[in-house]
């Protein structure tokens, strides 16, 4: 890490023709084990933090501008902080320039800085590129700015960032895990209630592997707005029938088996995929407590078949990885992670099967689908910080 961190201060000078001090920071991807699409319902989700991350080299310039630049892009973008506006052109810049304009709302007056990012996040893949800089973002301003905005306001500030700045219309889990993610851990998260407890993810034997089925997550953005129309529909019709429904995790399963013929079909299969995976996180969340890998496992297999089934966000790619994965000796349990429609998985694996794991499953999904896998043996880190050499 300390020759890496040289490289980039390095290339921070070359760049920014700055013989400035820097100081850095990090911030990690994430992998959800389990709780798909229910963080925007209120409900309960497991993700943790990977060692894959973006860092940020950064000094405070003497003006009122920003000027970032990223190495993966190889583009730099400009701005002053008395002119925070969404400009499509400034493309992945408005992460960070979204980050300014939340911060600088709250009160917080920012200095001007030079900023240079680098990351190992795969781009495209729903390992959470994109809040990982917004909350690496924010780290960096508040703190070169003499500010230290806690982990879990933090998390809150860059959804917001992404809500009304970017405009997407996220749940709190990505921003969240990056935030407040701690080593050998992973975050039990409810999501309505913002209460987090850190659950101890410490096996000798065993990697998180995540396999990228390479293919470009085309319908992500129009099928999730629809998802959460149909999950909206699901609360007022349930609202109607038992009362007091807010969000679906207001709904027991018991309940829904008792009222689902009440639904229009489509309804009906989205309010039990979110309703069941709730409580297949409270589960999950008993299991990894108690060391119960197999049966941890085989909870990430049925939340696989939800989303497949019920859900209908995976893909012929995610479904070959994981019906592979699961075939295989040393596989706790794998399921599709993130949004859909390609993107990743993630499986439970014993070490010593690793690397048959990636060698079989290469062969065979290349076979079946002309693309080549890619594979990331992942263990869980810390969240958001600054890095001192």
């Amino acid at each position: 890490m300390e020759q890496k961190l040289k490289e980039l201060g390095m290339k921070y000078k070359e760049i920014f023709s700055d013989k400035s001090s820097v100081r850095y920071f990090q911030a990690p991807g994430r992998v959800n084990l389990i709780g798909e699409h229910t963080d925007y319902n209120g409900g309960f989700v497991m993700p943790m933090a990977i060692n894959r991350n973006i860092i940020s080299a950064t000094a405070l310039r003497s003006d009122n501008e920003i000027h970032i630049h990223s190495l993966n892009f190889n583009n730099t973008v400009k701005f002053t902080l008395d002119k925070l506006e969404y400009d499509k052109k400034d493309g992945w810049g408005n992460y960070v320039k979204g980050m300014a304009k939340v911060i600088s709302d709250k009160g917080i007056k920012l200095s001007g800085m030079n900023i240079l990012f680098e990351g190992n996040i795969p781009l495209g893949s729903g390992l959470s590129s994109s809040a990982a800089i917004e909350v690496l973002s924010g780290e960096t301003f508040s703190k070169m700015s003499g500010k230290d905005i806690p982990s879990d306001e933090l998390a809150l500030l860059a959804q917001k960032a992404e809500n009304e700045f970017i405009g997407v219309n996220c749940g709190i889990m990505d921003q969240y895990i990056i935030s407040t993610g701690k080593k050998n851990t992973a975050l039990f998260l409810d999501c309505r209630a913002f209460k987090a407890e850190h659950v101890p993810f410490v096996f000798d034997d065993i990697y998180v592997v995540i396999g990228n089925t390479k293919k470009e997550r085309a319908l992500v953005d129009s099928e999730y707005n629809s998802r959460r129309k149909e999950c909206e529909q699901g609360v007022k019709e349930f609202n109607n029938i038992i009362g007091g429904v807010t969000h679906l995790r207001d709904v027991s399963s018991k309940q829904f088996e008792e009222h689902k013929d009440k639904l229009a079909e489509i309804t009906g299969k989205r309010c039990q995929h979110v309703i069941y995976e709730n409580e297949r996180v409270l589960e999950a969340v008993t299991r990894l407590k108690n060391g119960e890998l197999e049966a941890f496992g085989k909870l990430m297999i049925e939340s696989h078949e939800s989303l497949r089934d019920l859900y209908e966000v995976s893909c012929a790619e995610l479904d070959v990885l994981v019906e592979e994965a699961i075939k295989m000796d040393g596989v706790f349990g794998s399921r599709m992670t993130g949004a859909g429609f390609g993107g990743c998985n993630v499986s439970l694996v014993k070490k010593d099967n690793v690397d048959n794991f990636i060698a079989q499953i290469t062969e065979v999904y290349k076979s079946k689908t002309s693309r080549e896998p890619e594979f990331y043996i992942c263990t869980a880190e810390n969240g958001v910080g600054e890095i001192v050499l």
